[in-house]
């Protein structure tokens, strides 16, 4: 962990209109900078920074922040890389937490995997290009493939000669441990002990990290003269390389994702370097494999909006139907884009511009449960049977999108498509959705996830609040945004302990057997209990420097929603962690003030129902359970608008 003083040291010496100017084209307007916002596509520059404030914020979409929250945004950078990447510009030596014996140990050996890699990276380029085999073999490869010099320059590809102990060879020259060589899968040991290259006699292609290190290689085989051997050899697992959790070329796509907020998902290497040299850049690949759930994640930092592009392979398409099942589970926006007939993304993006690719995309894209029904209608014919499975099939796929609308909308959709009745198609999808409930239930011992049909339950498995209410959700990112910034600060203290920010709002929240509803706020809390028992957690520093980029990225924007007073409004101002002991119990009276009105609004909505008419019994406990959170609403209320008022 960097520490305190060296964080801020690199915030002092940072310039926000210095880094700002590496990625946008800023124009003088006023005491300020203007330019075209890089996380959005405009055409009238409302992206402002100021230097006054060391703050950025476009004015159209919202998305701002300080220099450090800037970098972690625009190239997805967790806190201590944008500081880490703050102190290489500004030539100022990064200090980090004394690590233990073991720690230190793992950091070097990952480190030297990293270092050799890299080194590795360089070898194969000056290979591609600095070597006669390079020249011919290689270079001969990717001009077949209609890459220019600055493609391959962008993607660092490289040869690997024949030889098969070339890279071994240079790389003990250079110093390097054969143990390295191995784990990074860069070589390996015949029974012999003989130590020979991975990847002799192929194009390479390296793999990079999110943050642009590269972790891995995957290797092409030239021509037909070796028999029994695959086309591809890729690294394996290492402790710096998890190809779950990898998506090739999203290093260099980031930027075009964030701004275009769609993302195109193709198959192989050189279909990404195909599309990013006819112009569309914001594309990543699988590399062959089926969709994980590290990658989805990873997808989901930069956008909800995923285009899959497929050739005309349909065995291809249906093995990766699963794999979406997941991207839908995951909230994202699902389109699907059929190239003609023998075309493949590579080849494709080869014959059109890229504003004739993109016009392709537009016209052509459906979403996937479309997509998905009618691809599977084509093999059913008239049989009853498989009509039926067929109907399972999509059923599946609605039941699991998070979002009531969307899945009301595709089963609208799929019961035109389909001629099934849409009321059917949502009472399967509904019981789909509460087996998936309670088999995560048994699973977890856990108590049930909240049903969404009301009448369908007694009243205790209802969900306390609802995922609309705005006045919940801006109520909880306050108190998310005192945990990161003042978690760590004592509020209470007396001869049975003490009692810090974060420990105040479990304990209220529990007292009511309520939670945060967003993920983010509740891991948020989560976390600053679990570090409330070290004697030096600071919870500013401890979520800026979180590994989580979606927290530090939080914590980031947190930290700069105090804009700099005047000297009018500075008189008689008395700063939030000067005032936490009032102003976080009046955030949780408010917090749940709202949160009894969403369930009365609930319960009286309920009463509407046919079925809660019919039944009496039901109909005397909603009246008895509205009456006595009536009381507990006007309690609240008498309590608020006397702090308002006094």
């Amino acid at each position: 962990m960097i520490d305190h003083q060296t964080v801020q040291r690199v915030l002092d010496a940072a310039d926000i209109v210095d880094v700002v100017k590496e990625f946008v084209t800023l124009r003088k307007a006023g005491v300020n900078y203007k330019g075209l916002c890089p996380f959005h596509d405009e055409k009238t520059p409302s992206f402002v920074v100021s230097p006054s404030k060391q703050l950025c914020k476009c004015f159209s979409c919202g998305k701002g922040g300080n220099v450090a929250g800037f970098l972690m945004e625009h190239e997805q950078m967790t806190f201590p890389e944008a500081i880490k990447w703050l102190g290489r510009k500004y030539g100022i030596e990064i200090h980090e937490k004394e690590q233990t014996e073991e720690e230190k140990a793992a950091a070097s050996e990952r480190e030297s995997m990293f270092v050799l890699n890299e080194w590795a990276r360089d070898w194969f380029s000056n290979n591609l290009f600095g070597s006669s085999g390079g020249d011919v073999v290689g270079m001969a490869y990717f001009r077949s493939r209609g890459f220019r010099d600055d493609t391959i320059h962008k993607f660092q590809l490289g040869y690997s000669p024949s030889e098969r102990d070339a890279l071994a060879k240079a790389a003990v020259s250079k110093g390097y441990k054969e143990e390295y060589l191995v784990k990074t899968g860069l070589c390996f040991k015949t029974e012999e002990g003989r130590l020979l290259d991975r990847y002799h006699g192929r194009v390479i292609f390296p793999v990079h990290s999110v943050s642009g290190r590269v972790v891995a290689f995957g290797g092409r085989i030239l021509g037909d003269k070796q028999k029994n051997v695959g086309k591809y050899v890729n690294s394996p697992e290492s402790e710096i390389y998890s190809k779950s959790h990898e998506l090739y070329g999203l290093y260099q796509a980031k930027s075009s994702i964030v701004k275009n907020n769609c993302c195109y998902l193709v198959e192989g290497y050189t279909d990404v370097i195909s599309m990013h040299q006819s112009g569309v850049e914001n594309v990543v690949a699988s590399s062959g494999t089926s969709l994980t759930e590290g990658q989805i994640r990873l997808l989901r930092r930069f956008t909800s909006n995923i285009t899959i592009l497929y050739d005309g392979d349909s065995a291809g398409i249906k093995a990766s139907l699963r794999g979406i099942d997941m991207l839908l589970a995951e909230g994202m926006n699902i389109k699907v884009l059929l190239l003609p007939d023998g075309e493949d993304p590579d080849s494709f993006a080869r014959t059109h511009t890229a504003e004739e690719f993109q016009q392709y995309i537009n016209d052509h894209q459906v979403d996937f449960i479309r997509f998905k029904t009618k691809l599977l209608l084509d093999d059913i014919g008239n049989d009853p049977l498989k009509r039926a499975a067929l109907v399972s099939d999509i059923v599946k796929s609605i039941s699991v999108i998070p979002d009531g609308i969307v899945r009301q909308m595709y089963a609208r959709e799929s019961s035109n498509i389909m001629s099934v009745s849409e009321e059917l198609i949502l009472n399967e999808v509904m019981k789909q959705r509460r087996k998936a409930s309670n088999d995560r239930r048994n699973a977890e011992s856990e108590q049930p996830e909240p049903v969404e049909d009301a009448s369908q339950v007694s009243a205790p498995q209802q969900p306390l609040v609802d995922n609309s209410n705005r006045d919940i959700e801006e109520l909880e990112r306050q108190l998310a945004s005192l945990i990161v910034r003042h978690g760590h600060r004592i509020m209470f203290s007396d001869e049975n302990g003490s009692e810090n920010v974060a420990q105040y709002i479990d304990q209220e929240m529990q007292l009511d057997q309520i939670a945060f509803i967003t993920p983010l706020y509740q891991k948020i809390l989560s976390e600053a209990l679990e570090q409330s028992h070290q004697p030096d957690f600071d919870a500013a520093v401890y979520f800026l420097q979180s590994a989580d980029q979606e927290i530090s990225l939080f914590a980031a924007q947190a930290d700069s929603e105090d804009y700099p007073l005047s000297k009018r409004l500075q008189h008689g101002y008395v700063e939030v962690k000067n005032r936490l002991d009032e102003l976080v119990p009046l955030l949780m009276s408010h917090y749940k003030y709202y949160i009894v009105r969403q369930r009365l609004d609930a319960l009286r909505k309920e009463l509407l129902n046919p079925d809660v008419k019919n039944n009496i019994s039901r109909v005397m406990e909603v009246m008895k359970q509205i009456k006595d959170l009536n009381a507990v609403a006007e309690e609240f209320a008498r309590h608020l608008d006397r702090v308002i008022t006094k």
